[in-house]
């Protein structure tokens, strides 16, 4: 199981300092993350991807169910009318319940690309402030280990929470 670390960084060079240890320790690159203002350069840092950055899971979660039932209801109007010859009503059915699924994924990804996430809300103040979320995902075993290394050297950093649910991938 993963976990995801939440890290509050007054600045870069810190942040690169911690970026450097987690990397001694055995943390592998692509488990860090950093979000933070447009203006701040963050050279070398891994930042954030897209699927960190704004709300696309989320989004879909909701695009899905919405986009399926919207598909299955004009479906329904389309066969209640007449529209379709008769041994067809299922097929029509089916298709539109596809194609409504299609359109809810697909409007709900246009509407999150630009959507921050919603896990990160309760950083904002902080992020505008000028500070830098460093986020990092470790194995549970390593997770005392790992904020203890971070708060210890550096009490500067702010240990922000943890985030138990990640999944193995992305």
């Amino acid at each position: 199981m993963i976990r995801r670390m939440y890290f509050m960084i007054p600045d870069v060079s810190l942040a690169r300092t911690i970026h450097n240890e987690l990397l001694l320790s055995r943390v592998a690159e692509s488990k860090m993350h950093v979000i933070a203002r447009e203006d701040v350069d963050l050279n070398d840092l891994p930042e954030a991807n897209i699927l960190q950055k704004s709300d696309l899971i989320h989004s879909v979660q909701r695009g899905i169910p919405l986009g399926g039932l919207t598909g299955v209801i004009l479906g329904a109007i389309v066969v209640s009318l007449g529209m379709v010859s008769p041994g067809y009503e299922g097929v029509t059915i089916m298709l539109t319940f596809f194609a409504g699924l299609f359109l809810g994924i697909f409007a709900s990804l246009l509407i999150a690309v630009n959507v921050p996430n919603t896990r990160h809300t309760r950083f904002e103040k902080d992020l505008a402030s000028g500070k830098i979320l460093f986020i990092v995902d470790v194995p549970v075993e390593k997770v005392a280990e790992i904020s203890e290394m971070v708060t210890r050297h550096h009490p500067e950093a702010d240990m922000k929470g943890l985030e138990p649910n990640i999944p193995a991938f992305p």
